[in-house]
């Protein structure tokens, strides 16, 4: 029998000790005392240690590629069987997890999970910039972005480039001119059938975006969080120039141009350039002023 000094300590799986005064003896005897399996089983590749080596061939397939476990459904492989049986809900429609609180069903414990943070609020997901918080981890990865710049989807038409996957997709559509959904009330067509539903609202007039704080109304969740920045002072556009923050990006956008010096918006009376659309209108006023002074005098020839 091997010596107790023999036993290496990263060997041992840990074993939580526990007390009888509160636990009961009969509990205590069964669990407590359980023999401490030694992890004989490594790994050639990466080192991982095993109890069994039933657990090493499974790990070990991480390294191999190999799936022997194959859908009767559809053909698809997989490493382990607990995921075919998981993958095969798929095909039978079933959805064992239900939602206390909506009643939303789903296949899997994990997505269960994710969606019940809708009801409870929970925002385990913090960027390390700006502390907002986020209840999946792929939504901080796409926020990340507005700190990074990074754009890793570009279109291969024109080599424009998106921080977001859906958002290249939206415009690949400018290149095919694909509009399929089309608005029986007013007759304008969508390259998506989300944007047409969004679309819809306008006619309907439904505004299922409320605000907690005012209970002001949107027909658009990105309008509803760009009014709640008001009541939050969140300012998450930066500006890399001056370091001038801002609620939304198009306020980002319009500001930075008094660094590049660029003025998009042109008079076609006086070849006048200006910053804002709103500047431009303002400019213009001048000009339909002067021009009635002149009407009033032609009139009183």
């Amino acid at each position: 029998m091997m010596k107790s000094e023999e036993i290496k300590r990263e060997d041992l799986e840990p074993v939580e000790s526990c007390s009888s005064e509160q636990i009961s003896e009969t509990f205590h005897s069964k669990i407590s005392h359980r023999r401490v399996r030694k992890k004989n089983h490594h790994c050639s590749v990466c080192g991982k240690s095993f109890s069994r080596k039933s657990c090493l061939r499974q790990h070990q397939r991480t390294h191999t590629g190999e799936k022997p476990y194959q859908c009767s459904h559809c053909g698809k492989s997989f490493s382990q069987k607990s995921y075919v049986k998981q993958h095969q809900l798929v095909h039978t429609g079933e959805k064992p997890y239900r939602c206390s609180e909506c009643g939303k069903k789903f296949m899997c414990q994990s997505y269960l999970q994710r969606h019940q943070r809708i009801h409870t609020g929970e925002k385990p997901h913090q960027c390390p910039h700006c502390e907002k918080r986020f209840s999946l981890t792929h939504l901080l990865i796409n926020h990340l972005r507005v700190h990074t710049g990074e754009k890793p989807y570009q279109c291969s038409e024109c080599g424009m480039s998106f921080t977001q996957r859906s958002n290249l997709r939206t415009h690949q559509h400018i290149h095919t001119g694909d509009k399929s959904y089309n608005c029986l009330e007013c007759g304008k067509s969508f390259n998506r059938e989300d944007t047409l539903q969004k679309h819809h609202r306008v006619h309907t007039g439904d505004k299922p975006y409320n605000c907690l704080d005012c209970g002001k109304s949107f027909n658009r969740e990105d309008t509803l969080q760009k009014h709640q920045r008001i009541h939050t002072g969140e300012k998450p556009y930066n500006c890399l120039d001056c370091g001038k923050s801002f609620t939304q990006k198009s306020t980002l956008q319009i500001h930075q141009r008094v660094h590049t010096g660029d003025k998009p918006y042109y008079c076609s009376l006086c070849a006048k350039n200006f910053t804002t659309l709103g500047n431009l209108r303002k400019h213009q006023r001048t000009h339909s002023g002067e021009k009635s002074g002149l009407l009033g005098e032609w009139e009183e020839l």
